[in-house]
């Protein structure tokens, strides 16, 4: 067989690689097809271009002949003729009937032209609609006129990597600490929009064109755009829970919204945003509630309304509305709804433009208006930030107090707050009025001058601070002027001339009485605030406070409530159909389970309790009465074949606790003992015992002499040990002891070591003379021990033992250590 020489080349008109032997044709024959093909699809796109702008011109849609200028005008040629145009045909400025039409038509001609891209989109496809041009999927003709790229056979013919630019991913990347810092505290007034991708990510680099036009759409709007490397932080990613790559972000208000769109269109993200912003944001308001709404300004925000002849407000109000949240409450004007015509005649407002009011205490008329075609962010942002405290603010948080008086201590010149101190009732209304009216009639700027009040049962912790010598009781319905040379010290000073006291009486005579009382509170603040803004000026007194409490702050049932939500919304956004079927086996098991345990504990409660019933009317059937069940505490005794067990081979911690009694006082010290024990019968390091001193009275002897370091034998008379108590810890080899005549129980632990030394060292029984306490040389001990009683009962030896228990278990009794315990020996 005859082998045929190959050889490889690239051909481009096919898009990939060919074999070329000496049988095979040349590339040429493909890069005339190809020409072919190239040249009869651009003489098919340039017909449909002419065809699409003659239809348009048609139509009277063509935006080079309304405004007047040829198709080759620059910018500036455009927006002169659009000035000239929009003088002649404004509908204030012109009386003809279709003014207002015109003027439109002008207006939308020129935003079409002044837009680089919209123009290029009509000049080659005819498209007008701004929608259309954004938010639909355009053919790409960019691939005429030039050779295919090799990659495009590999990664799809809509894959141009030339075209790919990457680096605007690494100009915009930020790292996780950044991301904490800055994009999650931020994220509480503006939408943040993150970006995650990786270096050699593919489907990054196609997505570049159409995050970069997200920018230049969205950034206007006041959204921010960041990018991070997934491959630099992988923490990061796990915490977001980013699926895949590319994977768009949104941190809103510290939480974290996947994008899951396989398509990063404009419109979808910007749908995206819509529906991750809070509820009702901007509530509609029409003719039946714009006064419940202007009049709700008691919450301590001012009120602006947003008036559109739209079904919905556009993306920047809602954005802008959500940045000023916590200061000013917005409502949305349907101009195009019946339901706002006595608005619209109320406001005299433009049936065609945009227009924002806003308001303070007075809802008549609004403090700040303005009205356009489109407003721009920045001039809503301008025109908030001005008007964002109502005249007679409430210092009600923190924050509302950096707004309103701010730490100035950089500045030369100083900035007041004249502060009214009342209670959050109604019979302080007319004082609250009275202020206001002086902060309405103020002259003075509010970059000096600041008027609030606060309320003094909200924020005791300031005002206790300010109070001047303690009397918090005298700073009601006071001023007080302060300025806040830093965050945490105040200096101020009280106006004690001027008073706002509420009147009762509404007749002419006593209304004459608080006119000239609020003119000379009026006329005395104003000479304490000029008298203070000089600089050689200084406030009397100094304090320092702490935070406001913030009287917003949401409760603890609204917060568990939100974070129910919250988890809520999670799950339906996590969870697809594939893990809702087991994420509901696994709760039904576990519900399963929890209903299970829960039955069969009942069963087994109510058993014991016909148990303990039966048990009890067993017990009392002679007396015929029905006593509750108690279980008995169980009291061994300690004798040779229980000893070990009882003592030698106690875990570590337990304790056995032993009465020791005889035959005859057995039966009254028992049932005293059980007693004073009960309470720790459920304690299950601690055992007790009791024994007959006839039986162990080696064994206790022997036991004495080990803690005393005794050589000789130990006499001990038996009927002296009755009623002792011993708590042998066995792992540990120590005992403490009671005895009611043990200088331990009389006067605690202080004679302990003396009373160590008599059993050292007297002759006499030990037992007597020691923990009796009836022998004793020391002339102290016998002086304190004559008012004793020399005789106890058998019935009050143990009336001490419910005390020494509890210095037992604290810690405080005597410890006697042993190197062993001693063999048990019953006789």
């Amino acid at each position: 067989m005859r082998l045929i020489p190959m050889v490889v080349k690239f051909c481009p008109e096919r898009k990939g690689y060919v074999n070329k032997s000496k049988n095979s044709s040349s590339c040429s024959s493909s890069r005339s097809r190809a020409n072919n093909y190239w040249l009869l699809t651009a003489v098919c796109s340039l017909l449909l271009v002419l065809l699409a702008g003659q239809v348009a011109a048609a139509a009277g849609t063509d935006p080079y002949k309304i405004l007047g200028v040829q198709k080759h005008a620059n910018l500036q040629d455009i927006r002169r003729a659009y000035k000239q145009l929009a003088k002649e045909w404004h509908p204030d400025k012109s009386d003809h009937p279709e003014a207002e039409t015109k003027f439109v038509e002008i207006k939308q001609a020129y935003e079409l032209l002044s837009d680089a891209e919209r123009r290029k989109a009509y000049d080659l496809h005819g498209i007008t609609n701004e929608d259309a041009y954004l938010y639909k999927e355009r053919p790409d003709y960019s691939s005429y006129g030039r050779f295919p790229d090799p990659f495009e056979q590999f990664f799809g013919h809509n894959f141009n990597f030339h075209d790919q630019d990457i680096s605007l991913f690494h100009k915009l990347s930020i790292t996780s600490k950044y991301y904490e810092t800055n994009i999650v505290p931020k994220s509480h007034h503006t939408p943040q929009i993150l970006m995650f991708y990786s270096d050699w990510c593919f489907s990054c680099m196609k997505a570049a064109n159409s995050f970069k036009k997200m920018i230049d759409t969205l950034e206007p709007y006041g959204v921010t755009f960041a990018t991070i490397n997934a491959g630099h932080e992988n923490q990061l990613v796990r915490k977001v829970g980013v699926h895949s790559l590319p994977c768009v972000i949104m941190v809103l208000d510290g939480h974290n919204y996947v994008y899951k769109e396989s398509v990063y269109n404009t419109q979808r993200v910007v749908e995206f945003i819509r529906q991750k912003l809070p509820y009702k944001l901007l509530p509609v308001v029409d003719d039946s509630s714009i006064d419940s709404f202007l009049q709700g300004w008691a919450d301590n925000r001012v009120r602006a309304l947003v008036i559109e002849p739209r079904m919905q407000p556009r993306l920047r109000y809602l954005i802008t509305a959500f940045h000023f949240r916590e200061r000013v409450a917005f409502g949305f004007v349907q101009l195009t709804s019946e339901k706002s015509k006595q608005i619209q005649e109320r406001f005299k407002l433009h049936p065609s433009l945009d227009s924002l009011l806003i308001f303070n205490e007075d809802a008549s008329r609004p403090v700040a208006s303005i009205s356009m075609s489109d407003i721009p962010t920045s001039t809503l942002t301008n025109i908030i930030s001005v008007n964002k405290f109502l005249a007679l603010p409430r210092l009600s948080s923190q924050s509302m107090l950096e707004g309103v008086c701010p730490a100035e201590w950089n500045r030369p010149r100083k900035r007041l707050c004249v502060v009214l101190v009342t209670e959050n009732t109604a019979m302080h209304d007319e004082a609250r009025n009275a202020m206001r009216r002086i902060a309405l009639e103020s002259g003075y700027s509010p970059d000096r001058v600041r008027f609030a009040y606060i309320y003094q049962e909200k924020q005791t912790e300031f005002i206790d601070a300010l109070a001047e010598h303690g009397k918090v009781e005298e700073t009601m319905l006071k001023v007080v002027i302060i300025w806040r040379r830093d965050t945490k010290h105040i200096k101020y000073e009280w106006v004690h001339e001027a008073t706002l006291q509420q009147s009762t009486d509404k007749s002419g005579v006593e209304n004459e009485t608080h006119e000239l009382i609020y003119n000379n509170t009026k006329q005395k603040l104003d000479g304490a605030i000029q008298r203070l803004l000089r600089s050689t000026e200084a406030l009397s007194y100094e304090a320092e406070v702490k935070d406001l409490l913030d009287e917003h702050a949401q409760g603890l049932v609204i917060r568990i409530l939100n974070k129910v939500l919250l988890a809520f919304e999670y799950m339906t956004e996590n969870l697809g159909q594939e893990h809702i079927l087991p994420a509901l086996s696994v709760m039904g098991t576990v519900a399963f389970i929890l209903a299970a345990g829960y039955l069969m504990s009942y069963l087994v409660r109510i058993e014991e309790e016909n148990i303990q019933k039966k048990q009890s009317k067993s017990a009392d059937g002679k007396n015929g009465k029905t006593t509750n069940y108690v279980p008995e505490l169980r009291l061994h005794e300690l004798r040779a074949e229980k000893y070990n067990g009882l003592v030698r081979l106690l875990k570590p911690g337990c304790r056995t606790i032993v009465l020791l009694t005889d035959m005859q006082s057995r039966n009254k010290l028992i049932p005293a003992f059980h007693k004073a024990v009960w309470p720790y019968r459920k304690n299950k390091t601690l055992m007790f015992a009791h024994m007959l001193i006839e039986k162990g009275i080696g064994w206790y002897a022997e036991l004495l002499r080990l803690s005393l370091s005794e050589s000789r034998e130990m006499k001990i008379n038996p009927r002296n040990c009755i009623g002792t108590v011993i708590a042998l810890n066995g792992h540990r080899k120590y005992f403490c002891m009671y005895h009611a005549k043990h200088p331990e129980s009389n006067r605690g632990a202080k004679r302990m070591m003396k009373m160590t030394r008599q059993l050292s060292t007297l002759p006499s029984d030990p037992e007597a003379g020691a923990f009796l306490g009836l022998d004793s040389s020391d002339s102290e001990a016998s002086t304190s021990d004559i008012s004793e009683p020399k005789i106890l009962l058998e019935e009050n030896l143990l009336d001490g033992l419910p005390n020494w228990l509890d210095r037992l278990f604290e810690g405080t009794t005597h410890r006697y250590c042993i190197n062993y315990w001693p063999d048990f020996t019953s006789k």
